[in-house]
């Protein structure tokens, strides 16, 4: 098997990060949590969960998962692949092995979960999420010719693949500027379809009028620049 690691942001996911970190099936080599401010115990019941936990001061999901790819850059023995999970318990971390098999089975680069409609769990999603995501795939059709139907965090990369990425957004941006470099790169990808349930907690993004407004804003920036640049 391939060394694989897991990045989990994590901002106030007290009481669903255990819970997360618990599902991730053993093959696994570590779960990083980066700890992001966190004002409740996040950082107390990752670690007693088995997690490495690291802190970042700096607000932005981007900063996060930049914290935790600093971290792996520093170590002696590199994973082959990297898995990105959210820390509210709506994703199913057990289905990480659904995701990694792509690279594993078939030799793509990149493997979205995406959360269809069929397998979502009834108000996992806002409106606006919906609209949202359908506003900037669709964009990112338009202009790119992409596949994607989802930004969802939950996502699996080979590792050389993403350092040559460079991914520099410290926000919101942070899932579709990989989505837009792995076309422009053209690397393989492809999406698997995954089960999403309502998060424990609310959403820091889409469970706040400010949160959602700038991270519709910060992704239609990402997509209009890359449109220009073609």
């Amino acid at each position: 098997m391939p060394n694989i690691k897991v990045i989990i942001p994590a901002y106030n996911e007290a009481n669903s990060i255990a819970n997360v970190i618990h599902d991730i099936p053993e093959i696994v080599d570590e779960i990083i949590v980066v700890n992001n401010n966190s004002t409740d115990d996040t950082e107390v019941n990752a670690k007693k969960a088995g997690a490495t936990v690291l802190t970042e001061t700096k607000m932005g999901y981007g900063y996060a998962c930049l914290k935790g790819m600093q971290y792996i850059a520093n170590q002696t023995k590199k994973p082959n692949i990297i898995v990105f999970l959210d820390g509210d318990y709506s994703d199913y971390p057990e289905e990480l092995t659904k995701i990694v098999a792509p690279i594993i089975n078939d030799n793509i680069d990149f493997v979205i979960g995406s959360r269809v409609k069929k397998l979502r769990e009834t108000g996992s999603m806002t409106t606006p999420q919906i609209f949202g995501n359908w506003l900037a795939t669709s964009l990112m059709r338009l202009f790119f010719g992409a596949k994607y139907t989802d930004l969802v965090p939950f996502r699996a990369i080979k590792y050389d693949k993403l350092l040559a990425l460079n991914m520099v957004d410290k926000t919101y941006g942070w899932t579709v500027e990989m989505q837009l470099k792995t076309l422009k790169q053209k690397l393989s990808y492809t999406e698997v379809p995954v089960n999403y349930r309502n998060r424990i907690g609310v959403s820091k993004v889409s469970g706040t009028i400010k949160g959602a407004i700038f991270a519709g804003v910060k992704i239609l920036s990402w997509i209009f620049k890359y449109s220009i640049k073609k």
